[in-house]
């Protein structure tokens, strides 16, 4: 190639330097043909502890950026064109060069084929599972069959021949509700900065590997996930996948929620079927870091069940049953009282249909403002009245 087209080839590659260095982590690899003729020569670099692994004719070197376009640079002098995709995690930049132009090109990344036909086929079939029936929904999803074909393959939604597994057709829809839910509160989070999504009691962190793909790689957001769980089994279990996934910013520590300092800024505490109290760890810790969005999605409501007592209901709160659903309403509107005294804007609403199961609500709370000195002793008030001492009080005051 020409010296000219040398100098334009050697400014698009400072761009794609400048893209490896900001955010590393949603790198993927870069591909080099060089073309003489009819004759293609390949070049391939993959990441390797912050660095590039270059393999061209037979020889491989692990590089910093700059050693990589340095080689490409002057591997180009001997060749007539060339093409290059630097591939990142949902996108694809393209750049093409020969002795008359060099040209750049972003596109959405495609690793495979689209399966719409999979959809379609799926749509129509009614699959019934422990007595109901689930069916693939008539809509746009959010996380696309196709598209996202890696991830729900690796957390056991999609087989290896590119079907969503008939008995994992309710919980697919489940994940990408979960994602429509979340999509307005996470649009008013910060633009130009890294997102910090800190997971609390994470489980195997299946939803948070889907947040994880949709911010990334649909919505081109810049994030970071840090996952908390005391058990070290399921935090193996999720450090396996993020490196099979190749999800290069997460982390997962095995500890208490109540020993976890954060050493950056936490944007959104997220908190999933985190038993009885926990969830209430979660939502504190939330509010003490003052993270902008806090979500949690409550489990079991074992805590207030016992101390609450009303005398105007005493007739109803009688039969057992009604009382654990009012304790059940209890806690969970306490818990949006006390977050709405701490600044948050809090909604309440149905995660799931309550046919799957009746721990089925999402409280969504984003900080608006300062505390609420009325709204908490509207709180304080209740508390004295119910004749309870809720735990999410004495976390918020690190009482322990």
């Amino acid at each position: 190639m020409n010296k000219q087209s040398i100098n334009k080839l050697s400014l698009f590659l400072t761009g794609l330097k400048s893209r490896f260095l900001e955010n590393q982590n949603i790198f993927k690899g870069i591909y080099i043909t060089f073309a003489a003729g009819l004759k293609d020569f390949k070049g391939v670099g993959s990441f390797e502890n912050g660095k590039i692994k270059y393999n061209i004719s037979g020889k491989t070197e692990l590089l910093d950026f700059d050693g990589v376009v340095e080689k490409i640079l002057k591997d180009a002098e001997k060749y007539e064109a060339l093409s290059i995709i630097y591939k990142e995690r949902g996108t694809d930049v393209i750049i093409t060069a020969d002795n008359k132009n060099v040209k750049t090109t972003t596109t959405e990344a495609k690793d495979e084929p689209s399966l719409e036909d999979n959809n379609k086929s799926y749509s129509a079939k009614a699959i019934h599972n422990l007595g109901e029936t689930s069916t693939l929904l008539n809509r746009d999803y959010y996380i696309k069959v196709g598209k996202a074909d890696a991830l729900l393959k690796e957390i056991g939604i999609m087989s290896k021949e590119g079907k969503i597994k008939n008995d994992k057709i309710r919980k697919y829809n489940q994940i990408d509700h979960y994602v429509e839910l979340l999509e307005g509160v996470l649009e008013k989070l910060p633009q130009n900065q890294v997102i910090n999504i800190l997971d609390c009691g994470c489980g195997k962190s299946y939803l948070t590997f889907v947040l994880n793909y949709y911010l990334t790689e649909v919505k081109k957001r810049k994030c970071h996930f840090i996952g908390l769980d005391y058990s070290e089994g399921v935090i193996e279990a999720s450090k396996k996948m993020a490196a099979n996934l190749g999800y290069r910013n997460m982390e997962f520590h095995a500890m208490d929620i109540h020993d976890y300092t954060p050493d950056k800024k936490i944007h959104v505490v997220i908190s999933l079927h985190a038993c009885d109290t926990a969830t209430d760890m979660a939502i504190a810790l939330g509010i003490r870091v003052e993270s902008d969005v806090i979500i949690a999605v409550p489990c079991c409501h074992r805590e207030l069940l016992n101390q609450y007592s009303y005398e105007p209901f005493k007739g109803i709160l009688k039969h057992g049953i009604l009382k654990a659903r009012m304790a059940d309403a209890i806690t969970d509107g306490m818990r949006s009282m006390l977050l709405e005294a701490k600044g948050y804007e809090v909604s309440v609403v149905e995660y799931i249909s309550p046919l799957e199961t009746p721990k089925n609500l999402m409280i969504r709370a984003l900080k608006v403002k300062d505390e609420n000195p009325d709204a908490m002793d509207e709180y304080i008030n209740l508390m004295s009245s119910l004749n309870v001492y809720p735990s999410l009080y004495a976390f918020v005051n690190q009482v322990y």
